[in-house]
């Protein structure tokens, strides 16, 4: 292949920078009811990290909900799902992960002065 074939593909997806970002795994003794449980624990989490906060994206297993919606659509053939991408390129620091994936929220922290 010379220098003009390889300019014509496009090229190898990279895994996402996430050096910046913590990450949070947590397994509650009980099993978390639903959704609104677990975000009250991942925000309960996030508050003490970082202070005030922004969530920024979120995936529901037990629903197979993401948000932003759809946002896994683009990322059909990816190895990393669009709330996953979006998070993390829109500068989230914070990552809670409830349950090995059942629920994962991503936080930025917000400074308001």
């Amino acid at each position: 292949m010379n220098e003009q074939d390889s300019q014509n593909f496009c090229p190898i997806p990279s895994a996402p920078d996430i050096s910046n970002l913590t990450v949070v795994e947590l397994e509650p003794h009980e099993r978390v009811s639903d959704y609104r449980a677990a975000m009250r624990i991942a925000n309960a989490e996030a508050e003490s990290r970082i202070g005030q906060y922004m969530l920024l994206s979120w995936y529901d297993r037990d629903r197979d909900f993401e948000s932003p919606q759809h946002a896994s659509e683009c990322h059909l053939d990816s190895a990393v799902p669009g709330y996953v991408d979006y998070g993390i390129h829109h500068g989230a620091t914070l990552k809670v992960d409830i349950e090995h994936g059942r629920f994962v929220f991503f936080y930025l922290p917000v400074d308001f002065t």
